[in-house]
């Protein structure tokens, strides 16, 4: 089983168009996926049609000290999708108060890699969804995955969040015994725009081993598919965003092999 996080410590990049977009193409080929939405404002959750505000069962029952994390306790708060080979473990607005909650709390860190290990053999992927905040939901994401997702807006500002994103992986690095590898993925790309073109630029100049080759577009049929809930490529898998993203998967899936075989 592989495990991937999409993260930012800055907001509206792009992070619940990657992970849908990826985990659909996925899905398609016949991979059984699983979806972890770590985001208190659940739009991952909220995409497939489901309000955060009215689950029974959600991930923040894994943080709960009285639950104990087992096969059971994962698979009550699991949701279908719209692809039979997708599911959801949807978030609740109560993650909201996580942070406060899990002060003085040890172990805090490792709940999503506790309830990963009872469903290990029941899927291919897991690609989980994070808040852009750096705290106990990002720290159980970044600690339960094998590779980090970076999507990075082609503008100014999302540049100076990449920086600190940088940041973070570098202190967590200090504290995993096997380094995290991470992708940065240029998302909103519009070649007419100049802040586009230049931040792309600085983009290459500054993360050149890191960048990936495919860059996402702003392209309105990802936005349909969102209305529709449904995964961009069942929309129009023609269009210039699932590309973008059919690219990246390749190189993800293929450095995976290529890992895996040494």
């Amino acid at each position: 089983m592989q495990v991937w996080t999409v993260a930012n410590q800055k907001g509206g990049v792009g992070k619940t168009t990657t992970v849908v977009s990826l985990a659909g193409l996925l899905a398609e080929v016949g991979y059984r996926v699983l979806l972890i939405d770590l985001d208190p404002h659940g739009s991952l959750t909220s995409y497939f049609g489901y309000d955060p505000d009215e689950l029974e069962f959600s991930v923040f029952d894994l943080f709960e000290g009285s639950n104990p994390i087992n096969a059971a306790t994962v698979h009550r708060m699991l949701l279908e999708t719209s692809h039979e080979r997708l599911e959801l473990m949807p978030a609740s607005t109560a993650l909201a108060t996580l942070e406060r909650r899990a002060v003085g709390q040890e172990g805090m860190g490792l709940q999503i890699a506790r309830a990963l290990v009872q469903v290990k053999e029941e899927y291919d992927y897991v690609i989980i969804d994070t808040p852009p905040i750096l705290g106990v939901l990002m720290v159980n994401a970044l600690a339960a995955c094998q590779h980090l997702l970076v999507p990075v807006q082609t503008e100014f500002l999302a540049l100076k969040g990449l920086e600190r994103m940088v940041r973070t992986i570098s202190m967590i690095n200090q504290a995993r015994k096997n380094k995290l590898k991470y992708t940065i993925i240029p998302t909103f790309y519009d070649r007419r725009a100049h802040a586009s073109v230049t931040s792309l630029r600085e983009l290459h100049n500054r993360y050149s081993d890191r960048i990936s080759s495919a860059i996402v577009p702003v392209d309105t049929e990802l936005r349909n598919a969102s209305i529709k809930g449904l995964v961009p490529s069942a929309v129009d898998s023609s269009s210039r965003g699932v590309h973008a993203y059919a690219r990246i998967l390749r190189t993800l899936v293929e450095a995976q092999k290529q890992e895996a075989s040494v």
